[in-house]
């Protein structure tokens, strides 16, 4: 194993991966609404116009650098507070009040691409998507139900909180996992990677021989990962399984901002409701069970990998997977503004 000492994307506070990153829950932008938001370390501002739809830009306005959040939404546009001048839904200045005749100059700020999944609204760090928000493989083209889980902040970068899924012998070392867990990694996409356990329970005693009633072959445990940011967890026995995303951002510091997800395929009738309150509230629990006893670790880790070992295997094809995606230049706290 090498040292993997020259990494260029992993855990690096200056890069951002092109992809799609949480930005808010749904709920939170009404409409005819505007918030601001520190995203991966840039000023934004985001609003949802008059039709209901979300956008995105970069906060200042360009004539003296007003925040558009004090601002207000017009139709599918924003008007900045200080000078009213206006921008359309791509950023670009279609009004200044006091020119009757048009505003006379060619300004812009830039947009962003934006959509809501699973009751969240997403942006996409690059020009235009060039792939859908991270999709639970096993739920792929099936109408779904969610709910949130915990919303938090962690001291380290969002790359290492996601390792730390797929790190097989953390599992016996912290949460005392009767099962040891082996992963076999498959590159569903040159955005997403995928790792799925590969043991069966062992039925040395009693309970770990009921337990594996439930599981016609191995233990249900997979882990997939988009942009090396957004992740997915599966697990739970054949009839039943928890499906759980760790949707992360890095913020200008290196730190992680976090939005836990709970999803599960929607069903029907009033019995269907009551059947999936039921299963999002069990999957909570699922994961503050995992959560819990790794949230020491984040406040103090300082992660060095120089002695990688086999047990590590799926940690080195993660990072080897994260280094061949494609960054964006995002400059972090830079404004970005044309005019001409």
């Amino acid at each position: 194993m090498s040292a993997l000492s020259d990494v260029k994307i992993f855990g690096q506070k200056e890069t951002v991966v092109e992809g799609w990153y949480w930005a808010f829950k749904s709920s939170e932008l009404k409409k005819g609404q505007v918030k601001p938001l520190n995203f991966l370390g840039k000023e934004l501002a985001l609003y949802r116009d008059e039709d209901g739809e979300v956008h995105a830009m970069d906060a200042y306005c360009p004539h003296m650098g007003a925040h558009l959040a004090e601002g207000r939404v017009e139709g599918s546009g924003i008007r900045c507070f200080f000078h009213h001048w206006k921008f359309d839904a791509s950023g670009e200045l279609v009004d200044i009040p006091c020119r009757k005749g048009g505003p006379g100059l060619n300004a812009s700020l830039k947009h962003y691409p934006t959509c809501e999944k699973y009751k969240t609204i997403w942006i996409y760090t690059g020009e235009s998507p060039q792939y859908d928000v991270h999709t639970i493989e096993e739920l792929r083209g099936v109408e779904l139900d969610s709910s949130f889980g915990n919303q938090f902040k962690k001291e380290c970068h969002p790359n290492i909180m996601m390792i730390n899924a797929i790190d097989a012998h953390h599992f016996t070392s912290v949460h005392e996992l009767p099962v040891d867990v082996k992963f076999e990694a498959v590159n569903l996409s040159s955005n997403t990677i995928q790792f799925n356990n590969t043991t069966k329970i062992p039925r040395k005693k009693w309970y770990l021989r009921f337990i594996s009633k439930f599981y016609s072959d191995v233990l249900t445990y997979s882990m997939s990962y988009t942009a090396g940011s957004t992740g997915s967890v599966t697990v739970g026995p054949d009839f039943l399984h928890c499906h759980i995303i760790f949707a992360l951002r890095p913020t200008s510091e290196g730190k992680a901002e976090g939005l836990t997800i709970l999803v599960t395929k929607k069903r029907s009738g009033l019995e269907g409701l009551l059947l999936n309150s039921i299963i999002l509230f069990a999957t909570k629990c699922v994961g503050n069970y995992f959560a819990k006893g790794d949230t020491e670790v984040f406040k103090s880790i300082r992660f060095n990998f120089n002695n990688p070992i086999k047990e590590d295997e799926a940690v080195i094809k993660f990072i080897q997977h994260l280094e061949k995606q494609k960054c964006v230049k995002w400059g972090f706290g830079k404004l970005e503004t044309r005019l001409s």
